[in-house]
């Protein structure tokens, strides 16, 4: 009786991070290669396996508007930039979605490729947000309400998993303040990574006296910078940037962006966090990416 050949076993463990790559002046190189980059997971370096620059991507994003009673001064300033966002970014081979909250999550416009009809489905749901469908659980009971970090989660895992084609994104108007989510900043931050979705951050925030901050304004303040780092994204203040100018960097950024792959060599599976670092071996490149990923 002949043999049978003996099983291999292969252990391996595959990441893959998106990233942009910028230089001094804005622009993206477009002609790097893997020998100029170095990559470490938790300080360890890694071997790139796989490597490619993609230009002119079409984009799968989704915008997030809070809607809460923190934000009701800052109504006029949410639609204006939504639009001029829309205007500059959205592209006929792109599709986009738009989700509102307060205490409910509700799916706005389902994924279009139309400026005009995400913008009308928005004066909608400003006038009768109950009309429109509700995301996530819905035996969900949320006592305050700002559901910022739900909003998101189910964002990025119902509408943006894995399948979704394109270079993907969130975009966030919001001071970044909770009251009534389920999911915390770590749930957002992880499943942001697990799905390769940066997050950028457009942050509005009603001072307090005298024109101070005050302590919750300071925690959202810290949320959004968080999400955005962490996503591979970016935060941006409304008050003080040049938004038109921002809103097209980020589309600039997602259309024109590198991706690798490197076989980890930290092979366990234990749940913990593991750290990653690009790193360019030319001066005066600045790398995004997200920070890591979670070992499940």
């Amino acid at each position: 009786m002949a043999q049978e050949p003996p099983h291999i076993k292969v252990n391996v463990h595959l990441v893959n991070v998106t990233f942009s790559v910028r230089n001094d002046a804005g622009l993206s190189p477009p002609d790097l290669t893997k020998n100029d980059f170095e990559v470490f997971e938790d300080g360890v370096p890694q071997n790139i396996s796989f490597f490619s620059r993609s230009a002119d991507l079409p984009l799968t994003m989704g915008m997030i508007v809070d809607a809460s009673g923190s934000q009701e001064h800052f109504v006029k300033a949410h639609h204006h930039d939504l639009e001029t966002f829309l205007r500059r970014v959205l592209q006929p081979n792109d599709r986009a979605f738009l989700v509102g909250f307060g205490n409910h999550i509700r799916l706005v416009s389902d994924f279009t490729s139309s400026s005009s009809e995400i913008l009308d489905e928005l004066k909608q749901y400003e006038h009768e947000s109950g009309h429109f469908d509700q995301m996530g659980p819905e035996d969900e009971d949320r006592e305050g309400g700002t559901a910022f970090y739900d909003a998101i989660y189910y964002s990025a895992s119902e509408k943006l998993s894995d399948g979704t084609s394109g270079r993907k994104a969130l975009i966030i108007f919001s001071d970044g303040e909770d009251n009534s989510s389920a999911h915390h900043m770590l749930d957002v931050i992880e499943e942001s990574q697990i799905e390769n979705v940066p997050l950028f951050c457009v942050r509005y925030t009603q001072h307090g006296r005298h024109g101070k901050l005050t302590a919750r304004n300071k925690y959202g303040t810290s949320v959004m910078a968080r999400i955005a780092k962490e996503s591979g994204g970016e935060d941006f203040d409304a008050e003080k940037k040049d938004l038109k100018e921002s809103f097209h960097e980020i589309g600039e950024e997602l259309r024109s962006s590198y991706e690798l792959a490197y076989n980890s060599t930290n092979t366990e599976r234990d749940g913990y966090f593991r750290r990653i670092v690009i790193r360019s071996k030319n001066p005066g490149l600045t790398v995004r990416a997200k920070t890591g990923y979670y070992a499940r």
